[in-house]
């Protein structure tokens, strides 16, 4: 993995380039913007860079010792890194659009989405990326292990996508678990062909001991002497001329009850750009993705937006590239290319 794109760094244009997030899209801009001369600061709400590739995956699925190489870098070629400081908290957005010649926002998207069903707000209940990045902050020494919820016994996990399958890896491989933890089980309202989740990764969580619940959904959670219930409801799929994808609806009377110890939400993931919708003269799309035009810009003239902030959540590709984009059109634009 690499994120700087030049073997030597031009003589500085005397440009200072804000970027907010040091995920994929972020670090990449970071990389082609220095390689032109700006002077380059990259605002990170966490103690070190690369965003959910490196908290919100599993050890095993990526390298993150070669995340941490091409983030020293960047450092070495001169971009500067402020850790543990989250934009719209610890330091204004406002100021920093007026302080910098050009602002990319690439915060992501760092929230869980609702289930909107009763009980979903049960301390037992939680959401599966958030946790996951409790997880590696502790493995990694941010915080201590000790602020970690330690999941044991049975296991619900709601949702087939990337997420779903991390927490389930998390929870069966990782040592501070897999002895707590009795079973897992994914509830998944279509089919596993209809799912985000490649089926190969379908069969790879049944070896390891996954009960799969396709055409299955939540619909309350509650206690019941002194026990933990999750209600679900069977499902079938209906097709209709104007959905993609047939269209689960559920089966009336079909509802069961599961008794687990915890549930993880893993539907998938909201953008979380650091602003409300026309705060700073940026507005929002109905999605919460930052409105943007074809050169990346937003609504307010020096301020631009890429990653999944931009586009709704992606793979790591998709985001670097829309980095490696937006990077570009930032500097036509400080050089007066772009008008």
């Amino acid at each position: 993995m690499k994120f700087l794109r030049c073997r030597e760094i031009p003589p500085p244009t005397g440009k200072k380039v804000a970027i907010i997030g040091a995920g994929p899209a972020g670090l990449g801009a970071a990389g082609v913007l220095k390689c032109h001369g700006h002077d380059v600061i990259v605002f990170d709400m966490l103690p070190e860079a690369g965003g959910m590739m490196f908290f919100g995956i599993p050890d095993d699925r990526i390298q993150k010792d070669r995340i941490r190489e091409a983030v020293r870098e960047l450092m070495n070629a001169g971009v500067k890194f402020m850790f543990n400081t989250k934009v719209g908290r610890d330091i204004s957005l406002e100021d920093i659009i007026e302080t910098f010649d050009a602002v990319l926002i690439a915060t992501g998207t760092w929230k869980t989405r609702r289930l909107d069903v009763d009980g979903e707000d049960l301390p037992w209940i939680l959401p599966a990326a958030e946790w996951i990045v409790e997880v590696h902050m502790a493995r990694y020494g941010h915080i201590p292990w000790s602020d970690v919820i330690k999941p044991h016994g049975t296991i619900l996990i709601v949702g087939a996508g990337l997420t779903a399958a991390d927490v389930a890896t998390v929870l069966l491989t990782y040592p501070e678990f897999k002895e707590r933890v009795e079973k897992v089980i994914l509830s998944y309202r279509r089919t596993r062909e209809l799912a985000p989740m490649r089926l190969s990764e379908f069969e790879r969580l049944e070896k390891m001991g996954v009960e799969v619940l396709e055409l299955t959904q939540p619909i309350k959670f509650y206690e019941k002497d002194n026990m933990r219930i999750a209600r679900l409801i069977k499902m079938k799929l209906v097709k209709t001329p104007e959905d993609k994808r047939p269209k689960p609806v559920p089966i009336e009377g079909s509802d069961f009850e599961l008794r687990v110890d915890y549930v993880f939400k893993a539907i998938g993931e909201i953008p979380t750009p650091p602003f409300e919708d026309k705060q700073h003269n940026i507005e929002l799309n109905p999605d919460n993705t930052i409105k943007v035009d074809e050169h990346f810009r937003t609504t307010r003239p020096n301020v631009f937006a890429a990653g999944d902030v931009k586009h709704g959540p992606s793979l790591i590709g998709p985001a670097l590239k829309s980095g490696l984009d937006a990077a570009i059109k930032i500097h036509q634009y400080l050089t007066g290319i772009l008008k």
